[in-house]
C-alpha cells in the first residue's frame, strides 16, 4: 500500500469518514430552513471554495449544490469539530487576520440546519455567482516563471534540491503579487522562491539552470550563516508554497511590494516526498508587478532558533527565539514552522517600554495546515521592539505523527528532524537597506536596547 503524505492524511480522514447520503430531518416547527443556494452557499464562498475548486488541494470541489450535496453529512461533522475550514489560531488571542477562515457560531448552526433538513437545493443553481478563479492559479499572474521537471522516484529519502533561474530581471521589479505552485502536490513537501542579488556569494560554487543538492554538514541551516538567518545582501524569501500557505498578493494601490533587484537571480528550493510510485512535478512561479516604486517594501525574516535539543519522550519541551528591530517597522503577517513534533507556537511583542502585547497563539499547531496570518491592521513597531516566538514539541509517544520518540531531535532539513522558525513580515521605507532592519538573538537584542537606552540618557 503506498504512503500517503503526511499533509493529506487530515483531508483524507475526512474522505474515509463520509457517509454520502445527509439525514432528512426537518428543523423546529416555525424555523425557516437554510437552503443551500441563500444560506449555505455564501459560506461556502468566503470560507471554503478558494480550496475546494479544480486544481487546488481540497479532494473534492464545492462550487456547486451537485458537487456539495454528496459531502453534507462529512461537511456537518467537522464544521462541528471546527476541523474544517482550518484555522489554528487561538480565538480572542491577539489582534484580528484579515485571512481568519474560521466559521463563526451562526455560520456553523446554519450550515448543521441545513443538513439535518435534508439538504434542501433552494433556488436554481444558475441563480448562483461562482467567483471567476483563474485557472490554476489563487492569483493572476502577469508573468511566469516555469522550471524543468523533476523526477520524483518511488522510494528514498530526498534532500533539498535548487535550481537557479538566472537573471530573472534587467531591471527593479516590485512585486504586487506572488505564487508558487507545484503540478503534482502529492509528492511536494514544500517549494520556496528565493531572491540572490547583485554580487551575493550564496550556493555560486553550483551550477544555473540545473538542479543540484548542496554539500551541507547534517543538520545544517542552508539558508543560515553562524546559526541566524542570512543577510539581505546574500538572498531573500520571496514566497513559499506548502500545505496552507497563502500567496502574497499586496494592496491594489501599489503602496507596499517586494524588490527583485536588476540582475537578480530566482533560487528554486524543491523538497519532495516518496511514496512508492514514482513522479514528476514541476514548480512554477506567478509574479506580478507594480506600475512604479512604491513608497513601501515588504520584506519576510524571523525569529529562529536552530541550535534547539529535543529530549527524548519529552512531552513538551520549549524552544524560544527572539528578533528586534533596528529601525521603526510596520509588521504585517506571522507564519510559524515546526515539523511533525511541533505541537504549539505563540509570538509575543514586547515594546521598548516594557508592554507586552499578545499577537497570536497556536496551541495546537498542525504540520498539515502550515498557515499564514495577515494582520487585519497592521501593527507599528518602533525601534528595540522584541518580536518573541515560542514553541512547543512533542517528542513523546503520545504523538502519532512522531517517527521516534527515543532519539534526541535536533535541527534538520528533513520532517523527522525539527525546525524553530517564526517567520514573520514587515515593510520599511523602500529607500532603506532591509538588512540593517531586524537584529537576531539575544545577544544582539540587548545591544540594541542598551543603544536606545544610552541615546535616552543623552537626550536628558
Amino acid at each position: 500500500m503506498n504512503r500517503v503524505p503526511i499533509y493529506l492524511r487530515s483531508t483524507f480522514f475526512v474522505v474515509a469518514a463520509l457517509v454520502v447520503a445527509a439525514p432528512a430531518v426537518a428543523g423546529e416547527p416555525g424555523e425557516e430552513t437554510p437552503t443551500f443556494s441563500d444560506d449555505v452557499f455564501p459560506i461556502l464562498r468566503a470560507n471554503c471554495q478558494n480550496c475546494h475548486r479544480p486544481g487546488e488541494v481540497a479532494p473534492m470541489s464545492l462550487l456547486t449544490f451537485r458537487q456539495t450535496r454528496p459531502w453534507a453529512k462529512a461537511i456537518r461533522r467537522n464544521v462541528l469539530a471546527r476541523t474544517m475550514p482550518p484555522w489554528n489560531a487561538e480565538p480572542g488571542v491577539g489582534p484580528k487576520f484579515h485571512n481568519d477562515r474560521s466559521l463563526s457560531q451562526d455560520e456553523i448552526d446554519t450550515i448543521v440546519a441545513w443538513v439535518d433538513a435534508g439538504a434542501p437545493r433552494g433556488d436554481a443553481e444558475a441563480d448562483l455567482e461562482i467567483d471567476d478563479y483563474t485557472d490554476g492559479w489563487q492569483t493572476t499572474p502577469e508573468e511566469i516563471i516555469e522550471i524543468p521537471p523533476f523526477e520524483v522516484p518511488a522510494k528514498g529519502t530526498l534532500d533539498y534540491t535548487y535550481y537557479i533561474v538566472p537573471g530573472a530581471t534587467t531591471e527593479d521589479r516590485w512585486v504586487t503579487a506572488a505564487e508558487l505552485r507545484p503540478s503534482n502536490r502529492e509528492l511536494t513537501h514544500h517549494l520556496i522562491a528565493y531572491i540572490r542579488p547583485p554580487g551575493s556569494n550564496y550556493l555560486r560554487e553550483y551550477p544555473v539552470g540545473e538542479f543540484f543538492v548542496p554539500e551541507a554538514e547534517h543538520g545544517e541551516c542552508s539558508t543560515c550563516r553562524d546559526g541566524e538567518p542570512r543577510p539581505a545582501s546574500e538572498f531573500e524569501f520571496l514566497i513559499g508554497y506548502a500545505p496552507g500557505f497563502n500567496p502574497y498578493e499586496g494592496p491594489v494601490n501599489d503602496q507596499r511590494a517586494r524588490l527583485i533587484p536588476a540582475g537578480s537571480d530566482v533560487i528554486f528550493e524543491l523538497h519532495y516526498s516518496t511514496t512508492g510510485e514514482a513522479g514528476v512535478d514541476q514548480a512554477k512561479l506567478g509574479l506580478s508587478f507594480a506600475k512604479a516604486r512604491p513608497a513601501e517594501r515588504l520584506f519576510t525574516t524571523s525569529a529562529s532558533n536552530g541550535g534547539f535539543e529535543i529530549p527524548p519522550g519529552a512531552k513538551s519541551h520549549r524552544v524560544d527565539a527572539v528578533a528586534t528591530t533596528n529601525h521603526p517597522l510596520t509588521l504585517h503577517a506571522l507564519t510559524p514552522h515546526m515539523h511533525l513534533r511541533g505541537s504549539a507556537f505563540r509570538y509575543d511583542l514586547v515594546f521598548p517600554d516594557g508592554t507586552r502585547q499578545e499577537l497570536l497563539n497556536v496551541p495546537e499547531y498542525d504540520f498539515n495546515w502550515q498557515l499564514s496570518y495577515f494582520l487585519d491592521e497592521p501593527i507599528e513597531l518602533p525601534t528595540g521592539t522584541r518580536i518573541e516566538a515560542t514553541a512547543h514539541f512533542d517528542n513523546s509517544a503520545d504523538n502519532p505523527f512522531n517517527p521516534a520518540p527515543e532519539q534526541t531531535v535536533r535541527w534538520g532539513d528533513q520532517s523527522w528532524e525539527e525546525m524553530m522558525v517564526g517567520f514573520f513580515d514587515i515593510s520599511f521605507d523602500s529607500a532603506l537597506d532591509p538588512g540593517d532592519m531586524v537584529v537576531h538573538g539575544e545577544r544582539a537584542s540587548r545591544r540594541v536596547t542598551e543603544r536606545i537606552t544610552e541615546a535616552s540618557a543623552e537626550r536628558q
